[in-house]
């Protein structure tokens, strides 16, 4: 497959054959429709984050189709449209449990913990908690831009800010875009 990869922190990537993913036994493999390009991306590229590995595809916004499952796979067949959350859980912690996937113990992120969505294909862990069908009206563009710029919005407004009906909210620093890979 084609993939964006780079070989060291904050030098340039480049578009380059690298082999396919394969579906772990509870994973799935999703062909790539959009991705994101996120602040996020930039900060995993300058080497900020301890959990990438070098080389390393970037890209943790993604929406697409399942090309292939593991075994273990119940939930999700080859052709159904996904996405996924910014944090992928596993699904049987005690976070989990307690329905805060968003900070499981032993969470991955595409593009961070593993190779990500500047990619032809992702391989993603634990389909059957982590994707999330995308409806057929839906766009891969618009799925993909739901990820963590959405879910941090959503959490900021609603969980931090506790808005409510009515009031008026100023946003500010908006940024980001989906973006065909």
């Amino acid at each position: 497959m084609r993939a964006v990869v780079f070989e060291r922190f904050g030098e340039p990537a480049e578009v380059r054959r690298v082999p396919d993913p394969r579906p772990a036994e509870h994973g799935a493999v999703v062909r790539v429709e959009a991705t994101g390009l996120c602040r996020s991306d930039w900060h995993g590229w300058q080497g900020h984050d301890p959990d990438i590995v070098l080389p390393h595809v970037p890209g943790h916004e993604l929406a697409g189709v399942v090309e292939a499952v593991g075994d273990r796979v119940t939930a999700w067949r080859p052709g159904d449209r996904v996405t996924v959350p910014f944090v992928c859980a596993c699904g049987t912690c005690a976070a989990c449990a307690a329905g805060d996937q968003q900070v499981c113990e032993r969470q991955t992120q595409p593009g961070f913990t593993h190779w990500g969505s500047f990619a032809e294909y992702v391989a993603l862990d634990h389909a059957d908690v982590n994707l999330v069908a995308v409806p057929d009206d839906m766009s891969f563009a618009t799925a993909a831009s739901l990820g963590c710029r959405f879910a941090t919005a959503f959490r900021a407004v609603v969980q931090q800010g506790r808005v409510a009906a009515g009031e008026w909210v100023a946003v500010h620093g908006c940024g980001g875009s989906a973006c065909r890979p």
